[in-house]
């Protein structure tokens, strides 16, 4: 009798690559989301006469497939998003001069409407795939990508720029670079924050998914498979049972990007959370134990992340944009060139005075001088009402956020239900205004106004949600050990600790806010339009006349009026709590 042992090293290995029950449950997942993508790419190189021919049909059948297409896109939007945040936020962050053009260009970018964007850049991306759907599916890709961006790439602005001085000083005394602290340090640091944004990016392009779906082209529509043609044409029709089923379908599909993908996200993401002793609770998600519990898909898995932890030890040295030397702690910082940044001001003074000068050479074609004083008093009419309602907004979520944030438990059962309802779109509710306002003979000018706030307040909630998830765990115990209750509480401990994070959230649900005005303050149900005076009611009347003169300056006025509003409140108050409130 021959007795061969075997290593038991090898016994594990042969272990580890069979698939186990976890693996079973796991790989059809995994299937689903391949099957998704191949489905997505062959019906994008269809002809795009098939967008012609195919009206979109209100059988509930066809939601499951509707659905399935407008996820995509939204999915293809937040990838795009991902990615311009990395770059943009770290050039807006890390350079002093770039600074002052990045961040007010966001400013502007996030107040210009939605169907602004899709005037101007349908026709490139059309002719970028001739007599291909592709060309109308990337329009509305992109359409959704303006209604996503702006907010995680201000996240993660706020969070690079509030990322504790002890702990860069730690990352300097162990000779990272600047590319690995980027990695190691400020990336993990956004990312509980960033993550709370991205699903209420996700939940905002429901918000304008009915005008990214209805695609112009000249005289030419392009009706694109999806929720939002399908809602579209359940207003149209008057239909209320379609737009039953667009709620029931709308409910299931949050649910499941919330248990596939932000759950697991919101439960990976805990571990970089900064404190020094555990929370008593913390996020799970079943998705994410599921994955750990594999053993084939474990192993595939780990080569990427190798190779992703390797990409990020790279020694790579990059020049500092801020002139300052990236060397050990007790560096010396070089003084900014006042003649370079003389040049700079000069240039970037001198380009947007070029600019200023071709949007009024152009406006001044069609529009006169009364014009613009009309919609400039329009502007004020609906600054007034953002004003009113973020703060109507504010006094109500930042103390229902920070109960949430600071108890996981809770997060993790209210995270789907807000979900939904900062995804539920004011379209839905225009039955309900429009009858009750020609019904009751009510004032436009004040029932239509929730409508505004009623997609943006929740860039406030998920915002405080985010800056209470991530207060450190250490300063909870210390002011319990200390018996900080009730007012003092909230004023020397919670209020100083989400206040970068609640300016973040009130700075995109302003801009948000002027933007969902166009859809909100001139709605219709049918035959019945109901209009109230406003910028957002004359940009929305201008683009159904095709009046492009007026469509742009109703979007310069509006711009005009988000910079300001900015640049006189939110952003005194961003840099008092960067200099003042950070968590040193």
């Amino acid at each position: 009798m021959r007795l061969s042992i075997i290593p038991p090293s090898f016994n594990n290995s042969a272990w580890r690559l069979l698939p186990n029950r976890w693996d079973f449950i796991a790989f059809p997942l995994i299937i689903c989301l391949i099957a998704m993508a191949t489905l997505g790419y062959h019906q994008s190189m269809e002809p795009i006469s098939v967008l012609k021919t195919q009206s979109i049909s209100l059988s509930p059948s066809m939601l499951p497939e509707y659905a399935l297409r407008t996820t995509l896109r939204m999915l293809a939007a937040m990838a795009a998003s991902l990615i311009f945040t990395l770059v943009y936020g770290t050039l807006a962050a890390k350079s002093r001069r770039a600074e002052k053009v990045l961040i007010p260009m966001l400013d502007i970018l996030q107040s210009v409407p939605v169907l602004g964007y899709i005037s101007f850049t349908v026709t490139f991306f059309v002719a970028l795939f001739p007599g291909r759907v592709a060309g109308a599916e990337f329009a509305a890709i992109f359409a959704i990508f303006t209604s996503q961006a702006w907010n995680m790439t201000f996240s993660f602005y706020q969070s690079l720029t509030t990322v504790p001085r002890d702990l860069v000083e730690v990352s300097r005394s162990f000779h990272l670079t600047a590319w690995q602290r980027f990695w190691k340090l400020e990336v993990p640091y956004s990312l509980p924050g960033m993550i709370w944004n991205m699903m209420m990016s996700m939940s905002g392009g429901w918000f304008f998914v009915v005008a990214s779906e209805a695609i112009t082209v000249g005289n030419n529509t392009f009706a694109l498979p999806g929720i939002g043609s399908y809602l579209s044409q359940a207003i149209a029709q008057r239909n209320l049972g379609a737009v039953g089923y667009v709620i029931v379908v709308m409910a299931l599909v949050i649910l499941a990007y919330d248990q596939l993908l932000f759950r697991p996200l919101v439960a990976w993401a805990d571990k970089f959370r900064m404190e020094n002793t555990a929370s008593a609770t913390a996020p799970g998600s079943w998705l994410l134990n599921v994955i750990r519990r594999t053993h084939l898909i474990t192993q595939v898995l780990q080569p990427i992340g190798w190779s992703l932890a390797t990409l990020a030890r790279i020694p790579l040295r990059l020049p500092s944009l801020r002139g300052v030397n990236n060397g050990p702690a007790g560096r010396v910082e070089r003084k900014p060139s006042k003649v370079v940044d003389g040049i700079w001001g000069l240039i970037v003074v001198g380009i947007t005075l070029y600019l200023a000068w071709r949007v009024v050479t152009y406006v001044s074609t069609g529009v006169g001088l009364p014009e613009i004083w009309q919609v400039l008093s329009l502007g004020f009419l609906t600054l007034l009402r953002v004003f009113i309602l973020i703060i109507i907004a504010s006094i109500i979520w930042v103390p229902l956020g920070v109960m949430i944030g600071l108890r996981p438990a809770l997060a993790e059962k209210v995270q789907p239900v807000a979900q939904f309802l900062a995804a539920f779109p004011a379209n839905l509710l225009f039955p309900v205004f429009v009858v009750a306002i020609v019904t009751f003979h009510l004032n436009p000018d004040i029932w239509l106004s929730p409508l505004i706030i009623l997609g943006t307040q929740w860039y406030i909630l998920f915002n405080v949600i985010a800056g209470a998830s991530a207060f450190p765990n250490d300063f909870k115990e210390a002011a319990a050990n200390f018996r900080i209750r009730g007012w003092q509480w909230w004023r020397k401990i919670i209020l100083p600790g989400i206040f970068p994070y609640y300016i973040t959230g009130a700075i995109t649900a302003s801009g948000g806010a002027w933007n969902a005005s166009i859809v909100s303050e001139f709605v219709s149900w049918g035959n019945d339009k109901v209009e109230a005076h406003g910028l957002g009611a004359y940009i929305a009347k201008m683009t159904a006349a095709g009046d492009f003169p007026k469509i742009i300056l109703g979007i310069a006025v509006m711009s005009l009026f988000v910079t300001l509003f900015n640049r006189l409140l939110w952003r005194p108050l961003y840099a008092y709590a960067n200099a003042k409130l950070r968590m040193d």
